[in-house]
């Protein structure tokens, strides 16, 4: 088994960390560094030792200027896919695939990606009683000693100094957070198809189950006849995560009312005539996404593939013929996307980058990349083409802290030794770290409704959850509310 090599691999690897970390926070001054910073789904520690061990030499940043030349490689090597790479039990060597490939790999693999096998998602056993909590920051170091709690039980049966824990709102604010989508779920019921039709839900990447448990104890508890026709479809990839979730649902005893389907949505093959709800919250996130390079010159689009050589590093190369995914998404976002987004060429004037090639002879000729989303893409068109009568309720995060380089990059990050550590290259070891990209609702938005035909309303967490969550539940002593405080970088859409 590859554990106890990797362990090592990375114990030596963070040993000395590297220079973009930050000093260790304590618990009173955490509260601080989160209203800062937008939340992203992991706990911050930090070390400070990485300028150190520049100064003294004992490692060195990489260097855009130290390149191997890999061509003969390139033209040698076969190209996979990800679907290919599911069936490996093993990282590949000696291939070349397209980046969404080698991310939709590096997550979802079955027997090596990161949700599959090291993901573990946190939770409380009992709710968080914000009403007791003076402010806050106390909420903040409550959490802190909750996270340290769950942990120190995770080690306790088995421990594992590379476990990649994480948090979402549904846990954090369970079971309130539910609670507020089971009241827009139940009231547009209501208002469109009760009592002709049953209340038909779908949730994609449902985690611990904790949102399907929360919605169907609300709606069981504040109107029977609703519950009596509610029917709750989960579609998990991870087999893991599908086991939890039918437990949960025993547990609840909403057995009855409950199926778990163990696939992956973009294997969906059954047609569902039914009006249905979709839930899709904090899932675009992990979506795989493109590279995109522009040529200065021509403004032409090239397209990122990545090669992974005989010892499993990673080279990218940029070709001018796009696969028919890309060039698709290019296509309909230039017909149907009105408002103006980001761009790797728009940040230059067209003058000015001829200035620079003329003046800067020997510097890049292709932009910074662009990270364009072609799985969301693909998703949109499963709903049209499998759930013709869906209403979409998605979420995620519209910005992101410290991102790899790029246009709608990612935030790419391990954990080590209770330590989130994010580090610069979307090309790293499959498994280990967490690929999660931002939103660009305005793309998102027009996109979907381009692709489904639908109408949509997009609006902010904060209001949201102003609008369906019972506030005085997450209401602190001082008047502080953590569950609009929090998550303030997270958009939300809806169709009807």
């Amino acid at each position: 088994m590859d554990t106890p090599l990797v362990s090592s691999l990375f114990r030596a690897f963070f040993r000395h960390r590297l220079c973009t970390t930050r000093p260790v926070r304590t618990p009173g001054s955490l509260s601080a560094l989160l209203s800062q910073r937008p939340q992203r789904r992991t706990f911050w520690a930090y070390r400070d030792d990485a300028k150190e061990a520049h100064a003294a030499g004992e490692w060195q940043p990489k260097s855009p200027f130290l390149h191997i030349d890999m061509t003969e490689e390139f033209k040698r090597f076969p190209m996979v896919t990800a679907e290919q790479l599911s069936r490996r039990t093993q990282r590949p060597r000696r291939v070349k695939m397209l980046v969404r490939d080698y991310i939709d790999d590096a997550l979802y693999n079955p027997h090596y990606g990161y949700f599959s096998k090291h993901a573990v998602i946190f939770e409380t056993k009992e709710p968080f009683n914000f009403a007791a909590m003076k402010d806050d920051i106390e909420f903040t170091k409550i959490l802190a000693d909750e996270y340290t709690r769950f942990e120190d039980a995770l080690d306790a049966k088995e421990p594992n100094p590379l476990r990649q824990l994480w948090h979402t709102p549904t846990e954090l604010f369970k079971p309130y957070y539910g609670e507020a989508i089971a009241r827009y779920l139940v009231t547009n019921y209501k208002l469109s198809l009760y009592p002709y039709k049953d209340l038909i839900i779908y949730e994609m990447g449902a985690g611990n189950g904790t949102m399907m448990a929360n919605v169907l104890d609300y709606i069981r508890e504040t109107d029977p006849d609703v519950y009596a026709r509610t029917k709750y479809k989960v579609i998990e990839i991870s087999p893991h995560l599908a086991s939890l979730q039918r437990s949960v649902a025993a547990a609840g005893d909403h057995a009855d009312h409950i199926e778990i389907v163990n696939q992956s949505i973009f294997d969906w093959n059954t047609y569902v005539t039914d009006p249905c709800f979709f839930l899709a919250l904090e899932v675009f996130d992990n979506f795989a996404h493109d590279m995109i390079r522009y040529d200065y010159a021509t403004e032409q689009p090239l397209q990122g593939i990545v090669l992974c050589d005989s010892d499993g590093d990673f080279h990218d190369f940029y070709t001018p013929d796009l696969d028919p995914v890309a060039a698709r998404f290019l296509d309909i976002r230039r017909r149907v996307v009105e408002a103006p987004f980001p761009h790797p060429l728009h940040s230059t004037p067209k003058l000015l980058r001829t200035l620079r090639r003329q003046l800067l002879p020997g510097s890049s000729n292709l932009t910074k990349p662009e990270y364009i989303p072609t799985r969301m893409m693909g998703f949109f068109d499963v709903l049209r083409e499998w759930f013709p009568a869906h209403r979409l309720v998605m979420s995620d995060f519209s910005s992101l802290p410290d991102a790899v380089e790029g246009v709608n990059a990612p935030v790419v990050q391990t954990r080590f030794e209770r330590e989130t550590i994010p580090v610069t290259t979307p090309f790293v070891h499959q498994g280990y770290f967490d690929i999660l990209f931002p939103t660009n609702f305005d793309v998102t938005n027009d996109m979907y409704k381009a692709l489904t035909g639908k109408l949509t309303r997009v609006m902010k967490h904060e209001d949201f959850m102003k609008r369906w969550a019972y506030l005085e539940e997450t209401e602190t002593r001082a008047g502080e509310n953590p569950l609009l405080g929090w998550y303030k970088n997270v958009g939300m859409l809806s169709s009807v």
